[in-house]
């Protein structure tokens, strides 16, 4: 079976339950952060009405500032509470669980499936959707053929991520907040890349599981969990294409890593398990014993907690690595 960006999400996963919850819609439930704080509400800056191109180069004309906005990916809901927009926020998805607030809100998409009828009953004025088929185009289509604004955001590296907050933002009547937050963000980025250069360590040969029940799956090229597994000081080992994201065993064994990194960790998948698997024992990773879990909600995530997925990648790849103070955190209204 193939394994496309496309079905990277909950309703055409055939991985770990959970695990599908997301490496697009993050999906590990490990100890969750207290969110930062939300900016206060920006002036209205943004005229209106007020066009914007999204990531497929659709312009997309929202009328007047949105009082209900829909959020169709786990990430996007995270921007939107980042730059204070969450109060604003009437639906999201079934797998939003950051900031908690967003567990209250309504569900317009279960198991991947968007519920157009529930997003034009709730009155949405801006729906917030996932690209590259993350979410279905048909539904995104019909939204829009209703008179609906929709922005569709798919970052393909970091910078990509800062981009899109800065658009969802935008679109949101957040434009100050947005620019505030992403200024924050590659401020800390920044500061995690120059400790990881500081520290001269040699690069790691990191492989990034995120199943291996069936078939083993892993990082495609060109996303945004490679860019910060670069940026952290190691070197991915994924499947050769931008889209497919299964890889055979033959393959890693040839890539030999040196870290393997258990993304499926919180769905029962330990260490151990990985040391006893057939084939496995000539990788150099598990000779030295070098399999760490990680946090796959917060890596898989595109948006605002990137910075969290970026300090504790750089842990994983260097446990000596000195990085910079995080800053505090306080509770999200």
């Amino acid at each position: 079976m193939i394994l496309t960006r496309a079905r990277r999400r909950p309703a055409g996963f055939v991985l770990l339950p959970a695990l599908v919850a997301v490496l697009l819609a993050g999906c590990g439930v490990a100890a969750t952060p207290t969110p930062a704080a939300s900016p206060s509400p920006s002036p209205l800056a943004e005229p209106y009405p007020l066009t914007l191109t999204d990531d497929e180069g659709t312009a997309v004309t929202i009328a007047a500032r949105p009082a209900k906005i829909v959020s169709l990916t786990p990430a996007t809901t995270e921007i939107l509470f980042a730059v204070g927009a969450g109060p604003r926020v009437q639906g999201v998805t079934d797998a939003d669980d950051y900031p908690p607030a967003a567990k209250q809100i309504t569900a317009v998409v279960k198991l991947g499936t968007v519920d157009v009828e529930k997003i034009v009953g709730l009155g949405a004025d801006l729906v917030i959707a996932g690209g590259n088929s993350f979410n279905s185009p048909d539904a995104i289509a019909k939204l829009r053929s209703l008179g609906i604004p929709v922005i569709v955001v798919y970052a393909a590296n970091v910078a990509g991520v800062f981009r899109d907050i800065g658009l969802v933002a935008a679109a949101a009547g957040e434009g100050a907040n947005g620019q505030a937050v992403v200024a924050s963000l590659q401020a800390q980025v920044d500061a995690v890349v120059a400790a990881v250069a500081a520290a001269g360590a040699r690069r790691l040969r990191v492989f990034y599981e995120l199943d291996a029940t069936k078939q083993i799956y892993t990082l495609a090229d060109g996303i945004v969990q490679d860019d910060l597994i670069r940026l952290a000081g190691g070197d991915p080992i994924t499947t050769g294409s931008p889209t497919v994201f299964s890889i055979p065993l033959e393959k890693v064994v040839i890539a030999d890593p040196e870290l393997i990194l258990l993304g499926d960790a919180a769905y029962g998948t330990t260490p151990d398990q990985v040391k006893v698997r057939p084939g496995w024992a000539v990788m150099t990773a598990v000779k030295t014993g070098a399999i760490l879990p990680i946090d796959d909600t917060v890596v898989s995530r595109p948006g605002p907690r990137l910075v969290e997925a970026l300090r504790a990648l750089a842990i994983a790849i260097n446990p000596a690595l000195r990085l910079p103070p995080a800053p505090a955190a306080s509770t999200a209204p």
